[in-house]
């Protein structure tokens, strides 16, 4: 008999990739020490090369760091390495360096707690097949939202961006999960915490049905941003069950037609260096 297969595991959704988070930061010197000497990350070598803004490579993802007054995330920032020891190893030596900002981490066996220097906080996780199977790269994002909104931004979700979305609970809180791309989710876990006012960063996607969210957005006052053919913006995410306000954060939308999207990362390889330098070992030889 035939093997067979649950293909419904491979439907992506309407959300092919979460591509970029964009976070302002104050100081391109201590971004660099932490996010590329640090974090073992990559500067895009032919955008933004200037000293007002970054774009950190991270496998296929990236993350966006323009000069300005510092933003965090509410919640986790997920990322793979290739090497947990190694990544320690570097955060240890950086670690003089970022004496006096936020920045901290802490080995926890099978993944790795950080901290930015604008207290922004990630989670190291070494690559495994739950994580999508790569070996570089920023699997999810998890954001804390109040008490009584994860369902409905689950809907949202669904309903209107056209993504594979769930509400569940777990460690006794709800959550919404959304799948935004290859081995990619955004978590929304319900606290009971005060939450800081909502300060303006964002996270980018790629749609592949990108006119139907738009009409629905625009007929609801949504839109926030014509940004040109390719791309609109929006913040507000709503129930579409009564169009009751849930949470803010800004989405970058574009068509996967974008000029920007299917764009090749150059990552590099860490642990290479002058000293112990091997030949044709300077590319990041795992997968994203």
């Amino acid at each position: 008999m035939a093997q067979r297969f649950d293909r419904s595991h491979e439907d992506s959704g309407n959300s092919v990739q979460l591509e970029h988070l964009n976070l302002r930061q104050p100081d391109q010197r201590l971004a660099t020490i932490f996010y590329l000497m640090g974090m073992g990350f990559t500067r895009d070598p032919y955008l933004q090369v200037g000293v007002d803004n970054m774009w950190v490579n991270i496998g296929r993802a990236q993350i966006h760091l323009p000069t300005g007054n510092a933003q965090r995330i509410n919640g986790t920032i997920g990322v793979i390495v290739p090497d947990l020891p190694q990544l320690c190893a570097r955060l240890q030596m950086v670690a003089p360096r970022l004496d006096g900002t936020q920045f901290r981490f802490t080995d926890r066996s099978d993944f790795v707690e950080v901290t930015c220097p604008w207290g922004n906080k990630f989670r190291a996780h070494a690559p495994s097949p739950e994580l999508g199977g790569y070996d570089l790269g920023m699997p999810y994002v998890e954001f804390l939202v109040p008490v009584g909104t994860a369902a409905g931004i689950a809907r949202f979700y669904g309903d209107v961006i056209g993504a594979r979305s769930r509400c569940e609970t777990t460690r006794g809180a709800e959550v919404a999960v959304v799948l935004v791309g290859r081995g990619q989710q955004l978590f929304f876990r319900e606290t009971t915490e005060k939450l800081p006012e909502y300060d303006g960063h964002h996270l980018q996607l790629y749609l592949v049905d990108f006119s139907t969210p738009y009409r629905y957005l625009l007929e609801n006052g949504l839109i926030m941003e014509e940004s040109d053919q390719y791309q609109y913006r929006f913040k507000q995410i709503v129930d579409p069950n009564d169009r009751r306000p849930l949470i803010q954060l800004e989405h970058e939308i574009r068509s996967i037609t974008h000029p920007l999207y299917g764009r090749v990362f150059v990552n590099r390889n860490p642990t290479q260096t002058n000293r112990e330098y091997k030949r044709s070992r300077d590319a990041f030889a795992g997968t994203y």
